[in-house]
């Protein structure tokens, strides 16, 4: 979603033609003295300007009247409890938030009552906001009316049956007014022991592959799709809700066994891509989710150029360990690693847990001011998640 700046190309061209101009007026002048020089050629007419893709203009335009705190506050995707549509989008729209992830908290007893409440939760249809839920199928479920397979039986068939269960689930979220899906599991193991082991859509780097590129496909045009959880959470057997796994494997290593489903997953058209809070502690100390480091390897090698977000923040400050004591801190941090949302299911008492969304916001915006995050970062998050909605506003 990145594009070059229409305004460069055009500086590009205008020094072009100025040097070009500059050329023909020294060789006129030296021409010797009694031969008349050949007068330049008329100018073509301008070629006209292309007009702006409808999408990205709309999200400029409206960046363009946001404040600081309101594009900080796009940037994030909050939980709350309850069924109330009207309630939830009082919620959205009182901190200006991006967007929303269901818990089974927030799921009604039918599909229609759903449906009903997530458009309740949309006060501008022109942006909506991101509505966002974990439906893998198999182990991972919110929706009680799912019974399409999981990985925990697709692994074991063709990746063609992985690909049909993920467009009918995919039909199902669409149906149902949810349009982000937490739901493509790209890490691989084969260690039975590991807690990601019923999730994982293969034992092998190969079926793996083949697996989470088929459940992308399959949710094309019906919901957009997540690759979780980068870098892959199958080189440890720990559970990153208890504490932040940790392995030596290689960068080597992880290229050829961890990073190919992740890439095809990219190749397949996955709009977002997940953040673990795991560390390989031969690319950095820190959790990927905090980690520059691996935001660059998504980019500059595997060549996601779309939304990234973090794994559940509350999941840092649940470890017990101090350097993630502090939620505010942990969200400065992680978007000044390089994530595009930051993801938090927010506690029954947020405040008390020092996860008030004002709270959160603030630090962010404080960080802009003292340096730690520069204006032109949150302005381009800002900007690709404006973007996102609107396409999704262009879609209905």
């Amino acid at each position: 979603m990145k594009r070059l700046p229409d305004a460069r190309v055009r500086a590009r061209a205008a020094t072009v033609v100025a040097i070009a101009l500059a050329a023909v007026l020294l060789v006129s002048g030296c021409a010797p003295s009694g031969v008349r020089s050949t007068p330049p050629p008329a100018t073509a007419s301008a070629t006209p300007t292309a007009p702006a893709d409808p999408v990205t203009a709309f999200a400029r335009e409206r960046l363009s009247t946001m404040t600081l705190r309101q594009k900080v506050a796009s940037l994030f995707m909050l939980h709350q409890p309850g069924t109330d549509g009207v309630a939830l989008r009082a919620f959205i729209d009182r901190y200006g938030l991006g967007g929303m992830i269901l818990m089974g908290d927030n799921i009604p007893a039918t599909p229609a009552a759903l449906t009903n409440q997530t458009a309740a939760m949309t006060s501008d249809t022109a942006l909506p906001p991101l509505i966002a839920i974990d439906e893998e199928g198999g182990e991972v479920v919110r929706l009680p009316w799912d019974r399409l397979p999981g990985a925990d039986v697709l692994k074991s068939r063709p990746a063609a049956e992985t690909r049909a269960a993920f467009a009918q689930r995919g039909a199902l979220l669409k149906q149902a007014g949810v349009n982000v899906n937490f739901g493509t599991v790209a890490d691989v193991t084969a260690d039975p022991e590991s807690f990601i082991y019923d999730r994982v859509l293969g034992s092998t780097t190969a079926d793996a592959s083949a697996r989470v590129a088929a459940s992308v496909a399959g949710e094309a045009g019906e919901t957009l799709s997540t690759l979780k959880h980068f870098p892959g959470h199958g080189e440890t057997e720990a559970d990153s809700h208890l504490t932040v796994p940790a392995t030596q494997t290689p960068l080597a290593t992880w290229k050829t066994r961890d990073a190919p489903t992740f890439a095809a997953g990219i190749r397949s058209g996955a709009q977002v891509v997940m953040f673990g809070h795991l560390a390989y502690s031969a690319v950095d100390r820190e959790p990927a989710s905090l980690s520059a480091a691996w935001h660059r390897i998504l980019r500059q090698q595997l060549g996601f150029d779309g939304v990234t977000i973090t794994d559940d923040m509350r999941m840092l400050q649940d470890t017990g360990l101090p350097e993630y004591r502090d939620p505010a801190e942990n969200a400065v941090r992680a978007l000044a690693a390089g994530n595009t949302m930051l993801l938090f299911v927010l506690p029954a008492d947020p405040e008390a847990a020092g996860m008030d969304p004002d709270t959160l916001i603030d630090a962010v915006v404080a960080a802009v001011g003292s340096g730690r995050i520069t204006a032109a970062q949150i302005d381009a998050d800002a900007l690709e998640l404006l973007e996102l909605r609107r396409s999704l506003a262009e879609e209905r």
